[in-house]
């Protein structure tokens, strides 16, 4: 396996299309064909569904995009290093997410930490709940920054809680609910819902979207891959929603009305050890005392 074969599959996977991959490589397509064959048969799997009309990555090919993107990443920091092999070593830690809400929580703590260690290089990914465990498993990630999980799922790893999330029912301002200090699950039995992945949401909310879907006709849901399209769709008008408060960017056009009966959420992150990661330790320090300020009520 070298860089060549994996750039070619990266390239391929953007593009979909071997014509289209091969000339932004400057290279014949034959050539792209024969890296992507000869990648597949090392590792024994088909990455790509191929007919005369589309490619399309199967499932093996999906999960190993990460893993190639990550050798490339390796590849290119170690020609850097001895390309200037007087610049002060660089520290990576990579932080994972599911989901690039999950993101907005970043930016000060990251700051601090750039304070602290000056050699700090993070990598943010952003990689889909089946895989991502895997790879703190497999020390891809140093920590995953995520909501806790049941205790059905074996996650390899350790859990520090951050701070615990409030379950709120989102809401434009001109919308009936506007001036409603909460909301009962109830009340949204006769609302247009706009819903969340179930796969990409806390258990308890994914149940309670269920509950709420429930001898209801179709046409009073709007389906969503990801909290910041269902926001869209909220601000649009076409409904309310119902997420962890974590999850809505900030805007003075939405509105965050407390759900009743529904326990908070705890939030947190997931790592391997802290022997011998003073990086980790102090991201950890620093995001606890950081995470407290997305608790603070917003404006109404």
């Amino acid at each position: 396996m070298n860089t060549f074969q994996l750039s070619c599959f990266l390239t391929v996977a953007e593009t979909l299309n071997f014509a289209r991959a091969a000339k932004q490589l400057n290279v014949t397509q034959p050539a792209v064909t024969h890296q992507i064959r000869s990648l597949e048969t090392e590792l024994g799997v088909k990455l790509f569904k191929r007919s005369t009309r589309s490619v399309e990555l199967t499932r093996e090919g999906s999960i190993f995009i990460n893993d190639a993107k990550s050798m490339i990443a390796i590849s290119l920091r170690a020609q850097k290093r001895f390309e200037s092999p007087s610049d002060h070593e660089i520290q990576v830690f990579s932080i994972g997410c599911h989901s690039y809400s999950q993101l907005f929580l970043l930016p000060d703590i990251l700051k601090q930490m750039a304070q602290i260690h000056p050699s700090l290089h993070p990598r943010l990914q952003v990689v889909p709940f089946q895989h991502l465990y895997r790879l703190l498993e497999e020390e891809d990630v140093d920590v995953i920054v995520g909501f806790q999980e049941s205790d059905e799922k074996k996650v390899p790893g350790i859990y520090r809680e951050l701070m615990k999330v409030p379950i709120i029912c989102v809401c434009s301002d001109t919308h009936p609910f506007a001036s409603r200090p909460s909301i009962r699950p109830s009340d949204l039995e006769h609302e247009r819902l706009v819903l969340n992945d179930p796969m990409k949401s806390p258990a308890s909310v994914a149940k309670l979207q269920g509950l709420l879907m429930g001898g209801r006709a179709p046409a009073d849901f709007y389906f969503c891959d990801s909290s910041e399209a269902a926001t869209v769709l909220v601000q649009s008008g076409f409904g309310v929603c119902v997420l962890p408060d974590l999850y809505i960017p900030p805007d003075s056009r939405l509105l965050h009305i407390p759900m009743e009966g529904m326990d908070p959420l705890s939030f947190g992150v997931y790592y391997k050890s802290l022997k011998e990661s003073p990086i980790l330790r102090d991201f950890i320090r620093i995001a606890k005392t950081f995470a407290q300020q997305f608790l603070l009520p917003h404006d109404r």
